[in-house]
């Protein structure tokens, strides 16, 4: 039986062993999951131990994802353009590196909000590696406008000046929080502050009625900027959709096939 497991330190709240037996079940693959964890100084050990026990392939979680962008003997351009790895791949060309985030976030707000990409305004709100992973996947959808604002404008710039090529003329752009101007149809919380049930200090402005709100975090509750999203006329979304596709696409990238993810989505969240 091929053999899978997700890194990270700490790891036991991880839940893709979860998602990916439900994705094994549903297409009939069979495989092994499990959780690893890793230690904070040993990453690439512990990676070369898993390829020696008969390992296919590995998600890798916090604090790792650093650190097997450094292992990888090829990246793909996803994670190339992240600057950051989250599923491995291990075969006869070595050890691959790819980035499934970006692609799993498109992939929640087109085909499970219903909500197209091209054309419309979006707003990033954070310039760190959650960002970077969604700025190329979202570029590739055409949006009409791309804004990356940060609390260090310097930052968000950077980010910009990295994806400006891939870009069309005045599509990406950068902002401070407090400076930004006019409304948009999607609005994306990659910042950490709904850990400590902060909100970044945007102006309510931003939303009109019927903007998407989509919070990378997720629990049992909508986060701080989810209700001040819904208070000012926001459809707001967590970041559950988020994980159960990316796991979905790293999945495909193993496997060669693509697990449906809707029944997985209303069966986790009944979990939360």
């Amino acid at each position: 039986m091929d053999r899978y497991c997700v890194f990270g330190n700490p790891i036991a709240h991880s839940k893709s062993p979860e998602i990916h037996a439900a994705y094994a079940a549903q297409t009939g693959q069979q495989l092994s999951y499990e959780r690893r964890l890793a230690p904070v100084d040993g990453f690439a050990q512990a990676v070369r131990e898993f390829i020696a026990e008969g390992g296919k392939g590995a998600n890798v979680t916090l604090p790792f994802k650093l650190d097997a962008h450094k292992l990888a003997d090829a990246l793909t351009m996803r994670a190339q353009a992240a600057g950051a790895v989250n599923t491995l791949v291990f075969g006869p060309d070595g050890i691959i590196g790819d980035n499934t985030d970006g692609a799993g976030l498109v992939a929640d707000i087109v085909r499970n909000a219903g909500v197209p990409i091209a054309g419309k305004r979006v707003l990033m709100l954070g310039a760190g590696g959650a960002a970077r992973g969604a700025v190329l996947p979202i570029l590739e959808e055409r949006p009409a406008a791309l804004v990356i604002a940060n609390r260090t404008v310097a930052t968000a710039e950077a980010l910009v000046q990295q994806f400006a090529a891939l870009a069309g003329e005045g599509v990406l752009s950068s902002s401070g929080f407090e400076s930004l101007q006019g409304s948009f149809d999607i609005v994306i919380n990659a910042t950490s502050a709904s850990l400590n049930a902060a909100l970044p200090p945007i102006p309510a402005a931003v939303f009109h009625q019927g903007t998407l709100a989509l919070d990378m975090m997720y629990g049992k509750e909508p986060t701080v900027f989810m209700h001040f999203a819904a208070e000012h006329g926001a459809t707001v979304r967590d970041g559950l959709g988020m994980l159960i596709e990316q796991a979905a696409e790293a999945f495909y990238g193993w496997r060669g096939v693509r697990p449906d993810t809707s029944a997985l989505l209303v069966q986790m969240r009944s979990k939360l």
